[in-house]
């Protein structure tokens, strides 16, 4: 009999997981909230998974080249981190207001949501290209970056930030996929581009037969290439495809209200991650205090520690988009509950993460470099870290919560308090004037988490995240 029954329930699992990575069920507003949860955090969850193979991928091929050019992607990336700003900020603009929309089943609203929002993203990333490529070398050295670093790897930079349309709409379009309910196009759009990146990423790196290597720089292109393909996918599946939304020559005009009440939705996404990445980026600018290994080594660690956050953001965002379309639909009390859920599950997959690095945490990093100093750096910076995981898994479902519902607010005070507040100032003084030295960093990130996961869950509990209109 439980033989019987334990095949049922495989097949069952089966049949849902199916479901869920076809995307045929929509409504996500009635039944089981537990169904809801797993038909959009599966594939959300594969979708974070393929964005995170980007960075490991570069990472993999791009430390065969050595330290300097590791560093190079680490300095790039915490540039680049402010597009992803941007784009992470005005994704919650875009979910909260699509997924609002299709919860009151106002669909061609949602649409006109979808079109601004394309519209805003190009005319930001434009202005961003163009000065990123102009100026990388001096990006590079305010990083600090070394002379011979900045030579070598400069064009990584330049065809990275150039080609930043290709992040911001990936981004943006997979959160108009979210909102909608249609997560499971948002998956296979990064399947695309991610299959493309594998390919192209050590040809262009290494060369193979007639195409010469172009060593980092080919990872940048390899990348945009891969995002670039990623969109045209995207944009085919909102004109052409079976989308919940679909964009017509209706939905096409330029809406000065819509993009107002956009823009004021997002700025507050915006600065909510605006000032985590400003920290990021000062706690790589204090990390390179130590050395270019110091860099490659925190490099290594957050390219592992991303491949398990970015598919608990799936999670998180399936929390969001709940949120949304239940409160559209009349239901707080739906939304909150499906907060909590999304919140444990959440806790129990990282908990598991973290017992798995602490232990192989040497063998992880050593899959990206065998420089003794490099993999100490790395293993020191995984154990840290990750020690918090049980915190950061209710930090980062509550704080989407809250930007589901458009309170963006909310947790850009508290982003404010915890990060420029607490950890640039603690990482400062126990790097630099204890004997921790960079381990001081890694026990900075550590305490503003925890405290950034308990202020949102007694905020969150307050309930006026209900009240929010959008």
């Amino acid at each position: 009999m439980n033989k019987i029954s334990l095949q049922n329930k495989l097949q069952r699992f089966i049949v849902d997981f199916r479901t869920a990575v076809l995307g045929t069920e929509k409504d996500f507003v009635t039944g089981s909230i537990e169904r809801a949860i797993f038909m959009l955090s599966v594939p959300m969850i594969l979708e974070m998974m393929m964005e995170s193979l980007f960075a490991v991928v570069d990472v993999f091929f791009v430390g065969r080249l050595g330290v300097d050019a590791i560093a190079t992607v680490g300095l790039t990336e915490s540039i680049i981190m402010i597009v992803y700003s941007l784009c992470v900020g005005l994704s919650m603009g875009v979910t909260a207001m699509v997924s609002r929309r299709v919860g009151e089943r106002k669909h061609k609203d949602a649409a006109d949501v979808a079109y601004q929002s394309i519209l805003v993203a190009f005319f930001i990333a434009l202005i961003i290209g163009i000065f990123g490529f102009i100026y990388a070398r001096d990006l590079l050295f305010l990083m600090g970056a070394s002379e011979e670093l900045i030579s070598q790897g400069y064009g990584y930079t330049q065809v990275l930030i150039g080609g930043n349309i290709t992040i911001m709409l990936l981004f943006i379009l997979n959160a108009v996929f979210r909102g909608a309910g249609d997560a499971s196009i948002a998956m296979r759009a990064l399947w695309v581009s991610n299959g493309l990146n594998l390919i192209l990423d050590p040809l262009l790196i290494f060369g193979f037969g007639p195409i010469e290597g172009m060593g980092v720089k080919g990872a940048a292109i390899a990348t945009t290439i891969g995002r670039s393909i990623g969109v045209a996918y995207q944009l085919y599946m909102l004109l052409r495809g079976k989308s919940v939304i679909q964009l017509t020559k209706e939905n096409m005009v330029f809406r000065l209200n819509i993009m107002l009440r956009l823009i004021k939705v997002s700025l507050g996404g915006i600065g909510q991650y605006l000032i985590g990445t400003a920290s990021w980026i000062f706690l790589v600018r204090i990390i390179s205090y130590f050395g270019s290994e110091a860099v490659a080594g925190y490099t290594i660690s957050i390219r592992i520690i991303v491949f398990t956050i970015l598919p608990s953001w799936g999670i998180s965002n399936a929390a969001a988009t709940l949120v949304g379309q239940n409160l559209g639909a009349q239901q707080p009390e739906r939304a909150e509950k499906s907060v909590w859920k999304c919140a444990f599950y959440n806790m129990l997959f990282l908990l598991g993460m973290s017992i798995a690095f602490f232990i192989f945490a040497d063998f992880l990093v050593r899959i990206f470099s065998s420089e003794t100093a490099v993999v100490q750096y790395g293993v020191t910076a995984l154990r840290f870290i990750c020690t918090g995981y049980i915190f950061f898994a209710y930090g980062m479902v509550v704080s989407q919560a809250f930007n589901g519902a458009g309170d963006t607010r909310t947790p850009t005070i508290v982003n404010f308090f915890c990060y420029w507040m607490l950890q640039i100032p603690l990482a400062y003084l126990l790097a630099i004037l204890t004997p921790l030295e960079i381990k001081g960093i890694y026990l900075a990130i550590l305490t503003a988490e925890i405290f950034l996961a308990i202020i949102v869950v007694i905020i969150f509990r307050k309930g006026k995240w209900k009240l929010v209109e959008v």
